[in-house]
């Protein structure tokens, strides 16, 4: 039964992508607990350009509330606890030699409940992102139907499918979603 220009394998891997940038928009919230890609957007005027902070200095997690940098450069201990400081994160270094220590400061009730529904619209974009890869693979398949390349057997069978891609999909968002805001609120 040859099933045309259809690869369920690629929609697959499409309804995967928006799942992974949902799991990289995630890891950006600030929880209340240290992440070293916390300091990721952290630029610094380092030897005449912007260079990221990783390029600077090894950034670690000792303590669930503490991150260190350790600055490679001793020159550039100032320029890298300028940058933090400049990066909105709400983070002030205790610099210590060429080691910076970043206490993460607790989260009040209210930025906890803002953090869960910026997380829930990063949920919601990714959702929507993997029912356009649903419509396109519908599409795709009614026009093989349309076309006689495919039974009409076969095209439901593939709708059956590119919904259960579907429905996986947006069960790993929810599951995204529910640990990223029982990890927001759990104090």
């Amino acid at each position: 039964m040859p099933t045309g220009k259809f690869d369920i394998n690629e929609l697959k891997r499409r309804m995967q992508g928006a799942t992974q940038a949902l799991k990289h928009e995630l890891g950006g919230l600030r929880t209340g607990r240290a992440a070293a890609s916390m300091l990721e957007p952290v630029q610094v005027d380092a030897y005449g350009t912007h260079m990221p902070l990783n390029q600077l200095a090894t950034i670690s997690v000792p303590e669930p509330r503490l991150l260190s940098v350790q600055v490679w450069d001793k020159s550039m201990v100032k320029a890298v606890e300028k940058a933090i400081v400049d990066s909105n994160l709400g983070l002030s270094p205790a610099t210590e030699g060429q080691v910076l220590r970043l206490r993460i400061p607790e989260l009040n009730e209210e930025r906890r409940k803002e953090l869960v529904k910026v997380a829930h619209k990063y949920a919601e974009a990714a959702r929507v992102a993997v029912r356009h890869v649903r419509r396109d693979g519908l599409d795709t398949v009614k026009k093989l139907e349309k076309n006689h390349e495919i039974s009409e057997d076969d095209q439901e069978r593939l709708a059956a499918d590119v919904q259960k891609a579907t429905d996986a999909a947006i069960s790993e968002v929810d599951h995204l979603l529910a640990a990223k805001e029982k990890e927001i609120l759990t104090v």
